[in-house]
């Protein structure tokens, strides 16, 4: 029996992720950005692997320094600072200004606000894969932070109903279906986040059941921080 061809995207999704600040270093200046893409790939020696995004900043940085920081981020993470490190480009915001950090061995500030842990890493090799690179190293560094729960992909979501950035590896572009529409949900036209009255954004503020007519005027987007003016009405 043949099985008809199909690609659902999707289906990677069931693959198992993590959410980390990956940071890195280059001529006296620093860089993060969120990545989900990070796996161990030996033990002995202690190797791990990410892949970034070529267009990145951090990914221009890695290359040139050849060492990276991954802080493994916690469930109590809020969007915000999420979209901080994965909404926002390095080369028009110091991303790490404000944000709780330590020097690492190697030179690079490894971010310590919401994580549970962290690794430093000395780049051996990569690998070119079309749109991103494969970085793998050996660890150099290692600590526990807290004992909270890491935030896995699909926690950041489900739960946190989180997007993924067009330069992730594993970005798939959402479809809004009519059920969705028919609620009266607004979508933010900067970053594609969707405010779902159900929901509310007890994050920033606004409990679940608020219409989005009664949402603060000073409210912005958890993700991405765009203004409430920058969201449409999805259609019915």
């Amino acid at each position: 029996m043949h099985m008809a061809t199909v690609l659902q995207p999707e289906a990677l999704h069931r693959i198992g992720y993590g959410l980390y600040v990956v940071t890195s270093r280059s001529n006296g200046n620093a860089n993060g950005q969120i990545a989900n893409a990070l796996m161990q790939v030996c033990a002995d020696p202690l190797a791990v692997a990410v892949c970034l995004n070529k267009q990145n900043l951090t990914h221009e940085y890695v290359a040139a320094s050849r060492v990276f920081a991954a802080s493994v981020l916690s469930e109590a993470t809020p969007l915000p600072f999420i979209g901080r490190f994965g909404f926002k480009s390095g080369r028009t915001l110091h991303k790490l200004d404000l944000v709780g950090t330590l020097r690492g061995i190697t030179g690079v500030p490894v971010v310590t606000d919401y994580a549970t842990a962290y690794i430093e890493v000395e780049v051996d090799r990569e690998l070119d894969v079309w749109t991103h690179t494969l970085f793998v190293g050996k660890v150099v560094a290692a600590s526990i932070l807290t004992e909270e729960r890491a935030m896995s992909y699909a926690y950041y979501h489900d739960v946190k109903r989180g997007l993924t950035p067009r330069s992730a590896p594993s970005y798939v572009e959402h479809h809004t279906n009519k059920e969705e529409s028919a609620v009266s949900k607004y979508e933010c036209t900067v970053c594609g986040y969707i405010y779902d009255p159900s929901a509310g954004d007890p994050d920033g503020g606004v409990e679940p059941g608020t219409a989005f007519e009664d949402v603060p005027g000073d409210w912005v987007c958890p993700v991405c921080g765009a203004g409430k003016s920058e969201f449409k009405k999805l259609k019915d």
